[in-house]
């Protein structure tokens, strides 16, 4: 698939976003690595992109995601919260249930990303809808790739159906979950994977709290 072509006006907004992280991260990166943060998840959404009119948007989105994990994995040990990684293929389903379930659930007691292998353009509608039945709304979130800095940050990396593509590094702790993807199926096939996603997330997050000190 061919790349969108950067637009002068896109690259106008994303030096401004930049000076807006700067600010949010002021003390922790440098300038040049936020814009070269910023412009290189630009690059990675453009890749997969259908609809362009939110890649500056949603470049700045991702770009904070990925700052945010750096600077998690970079924070002392002490006092830091619990990082969960989940990938699927194309991060526009199963991984997406999940982080939804895992930050209601888990509330400011652990931090959560998601990924996928081959990210595709938009989150299923069917998990969308499936979500909002239960009071979760997942419209803002899209479909990215797992980069370094997620995997760097995790203490967990739950896999669910991305083989080999996904990740391996030392010292993490891995869980690959077996589950139906939900791309293809109709709101009610999607309504028992989500339920079982809820029960595995709560049981995640169970062991998480169990396994920290105190």
């Amino acid at each position: 698939m061919t790349s969108h072509h950067m637009t002068d006006a896109e690259r106008t907004s994303l030096h401004s976003a930049a000076r807006d992280l700067h600010a949010e991260f002021r003390g922790i990166f440098g300038r040049e690595t936020l814009e070269s943060l910023l412009f290189d998840s630009y690059h990675e959404l453009a890749s997969t992109a259908t609809v362009t009119r939110w890649l500056v948007l949603g470049a700045e989105r991702f770009a904070r995601q990925r700052l945010q994990a750096l600077a998690h994995a970079e924070s002392a040990a002490e006092g830091r919260v619990p990082a969960v990684l989940f990938l699927c293929v194309h991060n526009a389903g199963r991984s997406q249930m999940a982080l939804g379930w895992f930050s209601q659930i888990a509330g400011a007691r652990a931090i959560a990303w998601s990924g996928g292998s081959e990210p595709v353009a938009d989150v299923n509608p069917s998990v969308l809808a499936a979500m909002a039945e239960v009071g979760i709304d997942i419209s803002h979130e899209f479909s990215k790739p797992w980069t370094d800095e997620f995997v760097l940050a995790a203490d967990v990396v739950i896999t669910m159906g991305c083989g080999d593509a996904c990740p391996l590094l030392p010292g993490k702790h891995y869980e690959d979950w077996e589950l139906d993807d939900p791309a293809g199926k109709t709101l009610e096939q999607v309504r028992p994977i989500r339920d079982e996603i809820r029960d595995r997330v709560t049981n995640l997050i169970e062991k998480l709290a169990s396994a920290r000190p105190g």
